[in-house]
Protein backbone atom coordinates (compact mmCIF):
# COMPACT_ATOMS: atom_id res chain seq x y z
CA UNK A 1 0.00 0.00 0.00
CA UNK A 2 1.36 2.91 -0.94
CA UNK A 3 0.58 6.44 0.75
CA UNK A 4 0.56 9.44 -0.68
CA UNK A 5 1.39 12.50 1.39
CA UNK A 6 0.12 16.10 -0.14
CA UNK A 7 2.63 18.41 -0.09
CA UNK A 8 2.17 21.61 1.78
CA UNK A 9 2.60 24.18 -1.04
CA UNK A 10 -0.89 22.25 -3.03
CA UNK A 11 -2.94 22.07 0.04
CA UNK A 12 -4.56 25.10 1.98
CA UNK A 13 -2.59 26.88 4.38
CA UNK A 14 -3.85 26.63 8.09
CA UNK A 15 -3.07 28.81 11.00
CA UNK A 16 -1.13 26.34 12.39
CA UNK A 17 1.26 27.32 9.07
CA UNK A 18 1.63 30.57 9.88
CA UNK A 19 1.68 30.74 13.72
CA UNK A 20 4.52 32.30 15.28
CA UNK A 21 6.46 31.45 18.72
CA UNK A 22 5.78 33.84 21.49
CA UNK A 23 7.98 36.17 22.77
CA UNK A 24 6.31 38.23 25.86
CA UNK A 25 4.09 37.70 28.29
CA UNK A 26 2.39 39.11 31.54
CA UNK A 27 0.06 37.44 33.55
CA UNK A 28 -3.37 39.48 34.07
CA UNK A 29 -2.16 40.41 37.51
CA UNK A 30 0.60 42.51 37.09
CA UNK A 31 0.72 45.95 37.39
CA UNK A 32 0.21 48.85 34.36
CA UNK A 33 3.59 49.98 35.09
CA UNK A 34 5.06 46.34 34.67
CA UNK A 35 3.60 46.28 31.31
CA UNK A 36 4.84 49.93 30.29
CA UNK A 37 8.28 48.65 31.55
CA UNK A 38 8.43 45.34 29.24
CA UNK A 39 7.01 47.02 26.27
CA UNK A 40 9.52 49.63 26.43
CA UNK A 41 12.47 47.65 27.15
CA UNK A 42 12.00 44.94 24.66
CA UNK A 43 10.89 47.23 22.00
CA UNK A 44 7.59 45.34 21.22
CA UNK A 45 4.30 46.47 20.32
CA UNK A 46 2.02 43.76 22.26
CA UNK A 47 1.82 41.91 25.06
CA UNK A 48 0.14 38.48 25.36
CA UNK A 49 -1.85 38.53 28.59
CA UNK A 50 -2.87 35.54 30.69
CA UNK A 51 -4.58 34.68 33.39
CA UNK A 52 -4.29 32.85 36.76
CA UNK A 53 -4.17 29.55 35.11
CA UNK A 54 -2.09 30.51 32.62
CA UNK A 55 -4.59 30.18 29.80
CA UNK A 56 -4.45 33.44 27.03
CA UNK A 57 -6.76 36.22 28.07
CA UNK A 58 -5.89 38.69 25.21
CA UNK A 59 -3.43 40.88 24.02
CA UNK A 60 -2.36 44.38 25.12
CA UNK A 61 -0.34 46.74 22.97
CA UNK A 62 0.62 49.85 23.97
CA UNK A 63 -2.60 51.58 22.60
CA UNK A 64 -3.92 50.42 25.52
CA UNK A 65 -1.65 51.48 28.14
CA UNK A 66 -2.45 55.02 27.06
CA UNK A 67 -4.97 56.43 29.55
CA UNK A 68 -1.84 55.32 32.47
CA UNK A 69 0.96 57.49 30.29
CA UNK A 70 1.63 59.16 33.32
CA UNK A 71 3.45 56.86 35.76
CA UNK A 72 1.70 57.64 39.16
CA UNK A 73 0.64 55.75 42.48
CA UNK A 74 -2.38 54.37 40.30
CA UNK A 75 -0.65 52.99 37.76
CA UNK A 76 1.28 51.52 40.56
CA UNK A 77 -1.82 49.26 41.38
CA UNK A 78 -3.63 49.20 38.31
CA UNK A 79 -3.75 45.58 37.42
CA UNK A 80 -3.07 44.72 33.48
CA UNK A 81 -6.51 43.17 33.34
CA UNK A 82 -8.31 46.64 34.09
CA UNK A 83 -6.94 47.61 30.52
CA UNK A 84 -8.64 47.61 27.42
CA UNK A 85 -7.20 44.72 25.43
CA UNK A 86 -8.04 42.62 22.83
CA UNK A 87 -9.98 39.79 24.21
CA UNK A 88 -10.92 35.94 22.48
CA UNK A 89 -11.83 34.42 20.39
CA UNK A 90 -8.75 33.70 19.17
CA UNK A 91 -7.58 31.58 16.34
CA UNK A 92 -7.27 27.68 16.91
CA UNK A 93 -4.32 25.95 14.54
CA UNK A 94 -6.85 24.18 12.19
CA UNK A 95 -8.39 27.16 10.85
CA UNK A 96 -7.95 28.07 7.39
CA UNK A 97 -5.51 30.74 6.66
CA UNK A 98 -7.60 32.75 4.24
CA UNK A 99 -10.42 32.78 6.85
CA UNK A 100 -8.12 34.12 10.04
CA UNK A 101 -6.86 36.81 7.41
CA UNK A 102 -10.45 37.98 7.05
CA UNK A 103 -11.14 37.51 10.45
CA UNK A 104 -8.39 39.78 11.69
CA UNK A 105 -9.27 42.44 8.87
CA UNK A 106 -12.89 42.51 10.05
CA UNK A 107 -11.54 43.10 13.75
CA UNK A 108 -8.83 45.06 12.70
CA UNK A 109 -5.92 43.28 14.61
CA UNK A 110 -2.08 43.26 13.50
CA UNK A 111 -1.64 40.05 16.20
CA UNK A 112 -3.72 36.96 17.04
CA UNK A 113 -2.88 34.42 19.62
CA UNK A 114 -3.32 30.96 18.18
CA UNK A 115 -5.27 28.60 21.42
CA UNK A 116 -5.47 25.16 22.22
CA UNK A 117 -8.96 23.32 22.68
CA UNK A 118 -8.10 24.48 26.83
CA UNK A 119 -7.46 28.18 25.85
CA UNK A 120 -3.78 28.04 26.80
CA UNK A 121 -1.75 30.02 23.88
CA UNK A 122 0.25 28.21 20.99
CA UNK A 123 1.35 31.16 19.31
CA UNK A 124 0.86 34.17 17.61
CA UNK A 125 -0.57 35.05 13.81
CA UNK A 126 0.73 38.45 12.67
CA UNK A 127 -0.93 40.36 9.90
CA UNK A 128 2.34 40.34 8.27
CA UNK A 129 3.20 36.80 8.08
CA UNK A 130 -0.72 36.12 7.11
CA UNK A 131 -0.57 38.54 4.23
CA UNK A 132 3.16 37.20 2.88
CA UNK A 133 2.36 33.88 2.81
CA UNK A 134 -1.14 34.12 1.00
CA UNK A 135 0.63 36.45 -1.67
CA UNK A 136 3.09 32.78 -2.29
CA UNK A 137 0.74 30.91 -5.26
CA UNK A 138 -0.30 27.37 -3.87
CA UNK A 139 0.19 24.25 -6.36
Amino acid sequence: MTIHQTPPTARALTVADAMEPLEYQISDDSTVDRASDILGSAHVGYLLVRDHNGRCEGVLTSRGLHAFRTRSWYTELTPVSATTHQRGPFAWPGMGLALARLAMQIKQLTVWPVVDEDGYTLGLLTADRVTGLLAVPTA
